[in-house]
């Protein structure tokens, strides 16, 4: 019987290596991969014509619904995403932004409830709105949703849980964005030990991530800063100095250690932090770093802007990609993020960095370009280096491998197509975000995902002969991932990984 689908003319690329062979796909699964004249008929057969074939980009890390509806965000920036080859989303949220109706614009504490009141209602938006496929992680804030864990992981597979360490002491309003972004509680040491200890007793594929950021230490530095007249873009990242990162780091990994939880640091964005994850693996923690397209290429000047954890330096950029190359940082996840209405550049920039908002829009757009071109094409890394930060490794931490992250018979035919020749400079023409403008534009890349296949599926494309790429969508066809307690790896062939229907 013929398959449904043949990709020929390709470079498969792993992390081990490249190879030339055709991909046949049948039932939105790899049936076989091998020399042309061996391989089966296809219905349907694409010839990439020596292109580069990767496994389906896995995004670790974007924040749909912080600033509006949830569902409104899945169904744009989801495709988005596809745009640039990336066909798995894990999806950062807390219980108040998945779905919870009314949408409050900001959060207080009574507003927090119960993942298991949301979870049903967040995995339907998943299966009718998203373009591509997306597994969640927890943003936990009481007592009660860290109890919850154990079922949590056994009824909906969610197995990874966030703690965004900047939000512990919201009483200082002044100096804490959290409640617009859906965070209303704050919480103490006791959730982040009560949280490893849960997870840590969990098991595989069980983990732990953090956002690393003393806010506490750095209201004092912005108090400092706007005495001394600072309204500079420089000085957001003074006010959040390396040391405040890598405080976290230490003292949230000491608590890891202690209970046996695996950790996932979100960002590690200086060389300081770097040190830090290699001492502690050195003390036996099961540590997992990341890091995103924003410091991976933007700095810390007036073409900067305001994020969370701040752009840094040029030279803690250098100390990433370092890095990155070397083994200490295992992931790189876009952390993107859609702020408030309206979201055009020029209702969120004031040259005054105390009144610039917070964040800015397009960072999925950003995150295969910047691996491509800075990465790959200027010799930082080798494209299976990519292959592995991107793709495998993700896939790997978060219990997905290898039903995502790999090209392999039995795994979903999710695969990125890449040109590493083709030149794009990015403009609205090119943007797919719902808001239309992005941090870079105007910038040149080299090296861009030109073809998007979800589980067999062309969702995402750019022709050679068309100036524009295009994201294909007659009906949203994405689902919710849930991943198996008790292994690391994802059972391919079996029918416990059908995806969960809310």
């Amino acid at each position: 019987m013929p398959v449904d689908l043949k990709v020929t003319g390709g470079w498969i690329v792993t992390s081990a290596g490249k190879y030339r062979a055709d991909i046949a796909i049948k039932e939105g699964r790899i049936v076989a991969i091998g020399d042309g004249a061996l391989m089966p008929d296809a219905k349907e057969t694409i010839n990439v014509k020596g292109k580069f074939i990767l496994p389906g980009i896995v995004d670790t890390e974007a924040h749909p619904g912080c600033y509006v509806p949830f569902e409104r965000d899945i169904k744009s920036e989801t495709r988005a995403a596809a745009a640039v080859g990336v066909t798995t989303w894990g999806v950062h949220a807390p219980s108040t932004r998945l779905g919870h109706e009314p949408f409050p614009e900001y959060v207080q504490a009574e507003d927090v409830i119960p993942f298991s009141q949301v979870a049903d209602g967040a995995i339907q938006i998943i299966n009718r709105s998203s373009t591509i496929d997306v597994f969640l992680t927890l943003m936990l804030e009481t007592d009660e949703q860290v109890a919850e864990i154990p079922m949590l992981a056994q009824k909906w597979g969610m197995t990874s849980m966030k703690l965004y360490l900047q939000s512990m002491k919201p009483e200082l309003d002044k100096y804490w964005a959290g409640r617009r972004a859906g965070l209303g509680h704050g919480f103490d040491d006791g959730v982040v030990y009560q949280t490893m200890e849960q997870i840590a007793q969990l098991g595989a594929p069980g983990i732990v991530a953090i956002h690393a950021e003393n806010w506490q230490i750095g209201r004092v530095f912005e108090k400092r800063l706007i005495e001394a007249g600072r309204t500079d873009f420089a000085a957001w990242t003074d006010r959040s100095p390396d040391f405040a990162e890598v405080h976290h780091i230490r003292s949230y990994g000491y608590l890891a250690l202690v209970t046996g939880c695996p950790l996932y640091i979100q960002h590690a964005s200086t060389a300081a932090s770097h040190a830090e994850i290699r001492r502690m693996r050195g003390e036996g923690l099961k540590v997992y770093a990341q890091t995103g397209p924003a410091w991976l290429y933007l700095e810390a000047n007036d073409k900067g802007w305001r994020i969370n954890v701040p752009l840094r330096y040029r030279e803690n950029i250098e100390a990433i990609w370092e890095a990155l190359a070397d083994g200490t940082i295992d992931a790189v996840g876009s952390d993107h993020v859609i702020a408030w209405d309206p979201n055009r550049r020029e209702d969120m920039y004031n040259a005054n960095i105390w009144k610039l908002r917070t964040g800015f829009t397009s960072r999925v757009e950003m995150l295969t370009p910047v691996i491509l071109s800075e990465g790959v094409n200027k010799g930082r890394i080798s494209l299976e280096r990519a292959v592995e930060v991107l793709c495998e490794n993700p896939a790997r931490i978060f219990g997905l491998y290898p039903k995502k992250g790999a090209i392999q018979v039995g795994a979903d035919a999710d695969l990125c197509v890449v040109d590493m020749d083709k030149e794009v400079t990015v403009s609205k023409d090119n943007l797919f975000t719902r808001s239309a403008w992005s941090i870079v534009e105007g910038h040149t890349f080299k090296g861009w995902p030109v073809m998007t296949i979800l589980r067999g599926r062309v969702i995402a494309e750019w022709p050679d002969d068309v100036p524009v790429p295009r994201v294909i969508e007659d009906q949203p066809s994405g689902q919710y991932l849930p991943r198996k307690v008790g292994s690391q790896l994802y059972p391919l062939l079996s029918q416990a990984e059908q995806p969960v229907r809310g």
